[in-house]
């Protein structure tokens, strides 16, 4: 095959024609910026530029454009942008635009040639049958990272539908990390990409056992550094220094032994790195291609990312902690400090890296370390079992449930509400997988899960949407929208994510999306069944229109046989953006209407969240009574959450 040689066409300053295009005879110049403000320029113009669809980008009207994180040097600012055709990633389409500090093009760097032209994206063949002709390319195979549908335009050959696998075991020539392309159309490979171009050794961790690992060989000397992705590499904390050897072969299977525990820990960030690719299309823990330095020997029963390292620490029989789950967590504050708003805030920054480190270990599957969802059961950390049970906090001394006070707990034991919603979302109240059972803090009814790589895919896409002012309150919003988003024709992955957030008690918000159609799961009755006793709650969500007319909530109740109380009380919970805008009102069963709050034009805060007492006395208890609720100005917004009548 031949070598692709990138067609590089400068543009003439300041100019977005491409016709205009014309070589840069020499180095940029430009007066000091801050560097901030450059790369936002430089970003601004690139956008003008790629929005104006100049030829030499060779872009269809089928193709879109991702801009990437800006990286500046030596004055320069390189925009790399990723093409896409009809939503599907597009191999060869890439390309970088170049500016200088004030913001004016000097290059573009484009990969692809040539149109791709119209192309059928539906794949003739399945991605099994794809995924096993990948195999067929090597002699052993200990690993399958995925197989995706993809674009592939290879410079001077027409554009073709792929499944692009990678499969990792060993080849003609030994170790070997493959991406093959199969076409989508006619089973046949049209590109092998090797990974492992420097080292491949093998190490005995005391967790993981004996496993493969991607090392670098400098002469006759190997490094535990991924000779791919330079920045994941595993240190002695004690010096800072890689570990290296001279035969390529690792640890002894000790926990006590650092490089045991390093060979641990740099198999699991490596595998880390591929689940970021092949489930959550991220590039590296950092966004960017990079990681942080692991360095095992912290003299100390704990583990922590600092935002320019991971630190192993031992547990009390000094063996080192770098099981998947502690590692992947570790790993996981950095995604979750290089993602929007940086490392999440309110008490909620443990359980958000909780949820990465079991989708590591499930990506992973290691038979050594099954996947579950315990936190560090393996590495025993004080000699009394997991560290946190995702499916019941409470196995840990942790709340399960939601509260005003769990933002203030101390940041570990504040996951448990959190933990416990991912579970849910993810496997549900009665897994048939072999993991366990997990029961609601409130409300009733089974909640099916949507499985482990759903429910990270969702939790990353709500990170991506996560601000500063990130909380529990907001990471339920930030969740339903990323549902909402990922699943467009479905509302089943939308409603499993609303279900596991009220069954721990993570109250609903104004700013909550609503989803209605497309999906399995029927939306939910306005009217709950009849309930046995002198109370009963609705839960349901009912709109509020803006100025619009009343809409009711209805309680039936039933086996009270006798009058209401004198003082029933009606507990009422409705999220609004500004309260004096309702008038609320309880309508009896013999359509007595009861006015609980009326409306009032100074009254300009949220929500109405308040007990009244009413006497009741002249009604039977017994019926159908209704909760009334009607906006009556407009501009403000939002919905009956709750309500419980007691009579």
């Amino acid at each position: 095959m031949k070598r692709r040689t990138p067609l590089i066409i400068a543009l003439a300053a300041g100019t977005a024609a491409a016709g205009a295009m014309v070589a840069v005879t020499g180095p940029a110049t430009a007066a000091p910026q801050d560097p901030a403000a450059a790369a936002t320029l430089a970003a601004n113009k690139a956008d003008a530029l790629v929005a104006s669809r100049p030829s030499i980008l060779h872009a269809g009207s089928n193709e879109t454009f991702l801009r990437k994180k800006v990286i500046q040097s030596s004055g320069l600012n390189y925009v790399p942008y990723e093409r896409t055709y009809n939503g599907l990633p597009v191999r060869g389409g890439d390309f970088v635009v170049v500016t200088d500090a004030a913001g004016r093009t000097k290059a573009t760097s484009v990969a692809q040639s040539s149109p791709i032209g119209e192309l059928s994206t539906a794949a003739k063949i399945t991605s099994a049958a794809a995924a096993t002709t990948a195999r067929a390319q090597l002699k052993t195979v200990k690993d399958v990272e995925g197989t995706n549908l993809v674009v592939l335009a290879e410079e001077g050959q027409a554009a073709a539908l792929a499944w692009e696998t990678t499969v990792a075991g060993t080849g003609a020539e030994g170790a070997s990390r493959l991406t093959v392309a199969v076409d989508a159309a006619t089973g046949k490979v049209l590109r092998t990409t090797e990974h492992v171009t420097e080292a491949a050794g093998t190490g005995t961790g005391w967790i993981n056992g004996t496993v493969a690992i991607d090392t670098t060989q400098s002469g006759s000397t190997y490094t535990l550094q991924d000779p791919s992705h330079t920045a994941i590499r595993c240190q002695d904390a004690a010096n800072n220094t890689t570990f290296s050897g001279s035969d390529n072969v690792w640890g002894n299977g000790t926990g006590t032994n650092k490089e045991t525990g390093c060979v641990d820990a740099f198999y699991v960030a490596q595998k880390q790195y591929a689940m970021l690719s092949s489930w959550l299309g991220r590039n590296g823990p950092n966004g960017s291609g990079g990681a942080w330095p692991i360095r095992v020997g912290l003299n100390d029963q704990n583990a922590y990312y600092d935002g320019t390292q991971i630190q192993i620490g031992k547990n009390t029989a000094n063996q080192w902690i770098a099981s998947a789950d502690v590692v992947g967590h570790e790993l996981a504050h950095g995604i979750d400090d290089t993602t929007p708003g940086g490392i999440s805030r309110a008490g909620t920054q443990e359980f958000v890296a909780d949820t990465i480190g079991a989708a590591t270990e499930w990506f992973i599957n290691n038979p050594n370390d099954a996947p579950d969802y315990q936190v560090g059961e393996e590495v025993n950390l004080v000699g009394s079992g997991p560290i946190r049970y995702m499916y019941n906090p409470s196995l840990a001394g942790d709340s399960n449930c939601y509260s005003s006070s769990t933002p203030g707990s101390e940041v570990h034991a504040a996951a448990g509400p959190g933990n416990h919603w991912f579970y849910l979302m993810a496997e549900g109240t009665n897994p048939t997988n072999g993991q366990p059972a997990s029961t609601r803090c409130s409300g009733s009814g089974a909640i099916t899960g949507l499985g482990i790589q759903n429910a990270m895919k969702i939790m990353y896409n709500a990170m991506l949407i996560k601000t500063s002012s990130s909380s529990y309150l907001k990471y339920r919003t930030w969740t339903l929208t990323a549902a909402k988003n990922l699943f467009p024709n479905s509302c089943t992955e939308f409603n499993t994510v609303k279900a596991a957030w009220d069954a721990v008690n993570v109250p609903a918000q104004t700013a909550d999306p609503t989803c209605t159609g497309g999906g399995t799961t029927p939306p939910p009755t306005t009217t709950p069944p009849p309930t046995t006793g002198c109370s009963g709650t609705n839960a349901t969500d009912v709109t509020i229109p803006d100025a619009g007319a009343a809409v009711n909530s209805s309680v039936t109740i039933s086996g009270c046989a006798r009058a209401a109380s004198a003082t029933s009380t009606i507990a009422v919970n409705i999220a609004h953006t500004y309260r004096g805008d309702l008038r609320v009102d309880l309508v009896a069963p013999d359509g007595t209407v009861y006015n609980l709050k009326a409306t009032s034009t100074s009254d300009s805060a949220d929500n109405v969240n308040t007990t009244y007492t009413k006497n009741l006395s002249s009604e039977t208890a017994n019926g159908a009574w209704q909760l009334r609720v009607q906006d009556t100005y407009a501009r403000d917004t939002g919905y009956i959450n709750t309500w419980t009548l007691t009579v």
